[in-house]
């Protein structure tokens, strides 16, 4: 919890940082963070907290492949019972030193209470009580709404115990900004980065993504093979509309990222699909995000996939089938995805991201690997086949 203070800015006040992930990924958050320079601390399945300031949440939103949402903690309480001592309390803090008087404000939460049924009403508590606190104090009040282009601020309140969050990301980190066309059930960016991470994937080594879809686990290997940030392309956050905020600084880490960036790796990325729909926007999502000189794209059935000579990674994200228990009809693609491994990519590591446990057992290798994730909602196993050069891997 924090105080605020004359004498330290909003952006260097330290405080606890709450950093959100989809279900079974705060690993792969956690060894992002540290990479950083932070400690992780109360490491969840859906995210992790650390100590840092505003400033501090500047470079975690622009760098973190995985996270979705980067908190900073205002003020807990362990005794707020309903909605009428969520306003007293929320009224009394210093909002006007956050929120400009002339800006706009959003309010989202988290809730688990028994005098709580809508949450939408809580929110609006919440709105109520900032905006009546600056205008109280400012003699004018913040707009208000449900868009998260600017000011945001976060609620969790679960029984009694409630903490209200400054939100510095806004829009969801997953969101990069290159994904302007989508074919059926897209990969969401941040699942497609933990994956790369789980997987035995390093820069300068080569990525054939058969099946590729609208191309996200392709550009954003092609992003970590250059060292570029995932939050490149995006040019609004939740931190710029913060009272106190330095452009300078965040300019400053644009300008330190762009110098670490490598510009031509020597890799090969192959995207290939056989829908030439799904091969244009593909292409057209790399063009955006400014990487499609890395990857080859070609229009074909997946196992016609070319496989270059070196290490690398196969990696299939096959349909499980809209009723994972009545999907009969993939096993004859699951048997063949097999065979496409042992056939054609020896001396590689194979990676297959299913749904499906049944037509799992139906790819005819041995998995040294099975890493949970979570496609959406549904529960995944990353499966790890090591394809050896002159043998059969059963």
């Amino acid at each position: 919890m924090i105080e605020w203070s004359e004498t330290m800015s909003n952006f260097t006040r330290k405080s606890t940082i709450s950093v959100s992930c989809p279900l079974e990924m705060s690993g792969w958050l956690s060894r992002e963070v540290q990479d950083l320079g932070f400690q992780p601390k109360n490491i969840r399945p859906t995210g992790l907290d650390l100590e840092g300031s505003l400033n501090d949440c500047i470079r975690l939103n622009f760098w973190l492949r995985t996270a979705h949402r980067v908190h900073y903690l205002i003020r807990e309480s362990p005794r707020i019972n309903d909605a009428d001592q969520l306003y007293t309390w929320l009224n009394r803090m210093q909002w006007e030193k956050y929120i400009p008087s002339d800006g706009y404000l959003s309010v989202t939460s988290r809730i688990d209470h028994p005098a709580i049924d809508n949450q939408q009403f809580a929110n609006v508590r919440v709105k109520d009580a900032i905006v009546d606190r600056i205008r109280d104090i400012k003699g004018q009040r913040p707009d208000s709404g449900p868009s998260l282009d600017r000011a945001v601020v976060f609620l969790y309140w679960d029984q009694n115990i409630a903490r209200v969050y400054l939100d510095t990301s806004g829009e969801s980190l997953s969101r990069r900004g290159y994904r302007t066309e989508n074919v059926q059930a897209p990969m969401q960016e941040s699942l497609a980065s933990a994956i790369l991470q789980a997987s035995k994937w390093q820069p300068g080594h080569h990525v054939i993504n058969p099946m590729c879809g609208s191309g996200t686990l392709a550009i954003e290997a092609a992003m970590m093979a250059m060292n570029r940030p995932p939050a490149s392309l995006r040019h609004d956050f939740g931190f710029m509309h913060i009272q106190g905020y330095d452009e300078s600084h965040y300019l400053g880490i644009r300008a330190e990222a762009r110098q670490q960036t490598v510009k031509s790796p020597e890799i090969q990325i192959i995207a290939t699909d056989r829908d030439p729909a799904s091969v244009r926007a593909a292409r057209r999502n790399a063009v955006t995000a400014g990487v499609d000189h890395l990857i080859t794209f070609q229009t074909c059935p997946f196992d016609e996939t070319p496989v270059p000579e070196g290490p690398g990674i196969v990696i299939m994200n096959p349909p499980y089938g809209e009723r994972l228990e009545s999907a009969d009809h993939l096993e004859p693609l699951y048997r063949q995805l097999g065979d496409f491994l042992k056939q054609k990519c020896k001396g590689k590591t194979g990676y297959i991201l299913t749904g499906n446990f049944k037509l799992a057992k139906k790819i005819g290798l041995r998995s040294n690997r099975r890493v949970p994730f979570f496609n959406s909602t549904i529960e995944c196993r990353l499966l790890e086949f090591e394809i050896y050069s002159g043998s059969v891997n059963a």
